[in-house]
């Protein structure tokens, strides 16, 4: 888990790196290329069975929707903003996915961490406010992020009890790729762009494939990190991912989060970890009643 906490930001990294000459919806298609790239010969060597059943097409094309929509939002917002900054805004992810589960799937909820995802928003609102004055509506994109990242792991939620994990990444990428070129296809020669594809140059081939070797080094990691731990146990853990983000983003763009952000990133973090508490409280009582 703290290989992905390190790994994950050089993802973002690559994509800031990249944005500068490549449209964002190129980024964006890079990504499935060179981890369906990546992941292939892996799900061979484990021979790992590659069959897909209607209801798990289904799924996989969803999952691969919403993560195509999450890493736009994101690479959108980076292209302009400060890596930190985005991924702060985009830590309201577990609070969004909480309301989701008690919406679609009648997770229990308590008053407590409804209360605490509220102060998480408002938390996120203290990092949107500085940026959104220095970078206009492009701050905005993170939450587009967290929301579409969100349905992406309620989507996973479906699919990981039926499917190993490499196959997961594997059916997930060529499916978002076959989503994302007919869109650089037609986008083509119109000028548009976050779509217009262009040939990348010198070092943008290296940014490029960074994209998608991080993504896919850093979720496995995260795979393996859940294969030998529960999630509550490794969820505080992911707040780490801040932390290198703004080292790797002091260290190669010379960003800093100001005051003012850095006070929304702590109370975002603080209600964060208290839901993971009341959850753990929460998940301890179950236990109790059961074994009455």
């Amino acid at each position: 888990m703290l290989a992905f906490c390190t790994l994950a930001p050089l993802l973002d990294v690559s994509a800031k790196l990249a944005s500068a000459t490549i449209p964002v919806g190129q980024i964006v298609t890079a990504r499935f290329v060179v981890q369906f790239a990546l992941m292939l010969p892996v799900l061979w060597l484990m021979a790992i069975p590659m069959a897909l059943s209607p209801r798990a097409i289904g799924l996989i094309a969803l999952r691969a929707a919403f993560l195509m929509l999450s890493t736009y939002s994101f690479v959108a917002a980076i292209s302009v903003m400060p890596v930190a900054d985005a991924l702060a805004i985009a830590f309201v992810e577990p609070f969004i996915l909480l309301i989701l589960g008690r919406l679609l799937f009648g997770d229990e909820v308590g008053p407590r961490r409804i209360a605490a995802s509220i102060v998480g928003f408002c938390g996120a609102l203290l990092v949107i406010q500085p940026s959104l004055a220095a970078f206009g509506l492009v701050a905005l994109w993170p939450l587009g992020t967290a929301f579409f990242f969100a349905f992406y792991m309620l989507s996973t939620r479906q699919v990981a009890g039926f499917m190993h994990p490499v196959a997961m990444q594997v059916h997930t990428s060529w499916t978002g790729i076959l989503m994302c070129l007919p869109v650089m296809l037609l986008s083509e020669g119109t000028g548009w762009a976050e779509f217009d594809p262009v040939m990348p140059q010198g070092f943008a081939w290296l940014w490029l494939f960074g994209v998608g070797f991080w993504a896919a080094l850093s979720h496995m990691c995260m795979t393996y990190a859940l294969k030998f731990a529960p999630s509550a146990t490794l969820a505080p853990l992911h707040y780490l991912e801040i932390v290198a983000a703004v080292a790797l983003g002091y260290a190669i763009f010379g960003d800093f989060p100001n005051a003012l952000t850095w006070a929304g990133i702590v109370v975002i973090v603080a209600s964060g970890l208290y839901i993971i508490y009341r959850e753990r409280v929460a998940a301890r009582g179950r236990r109790v009643s059961a074994a009455r």
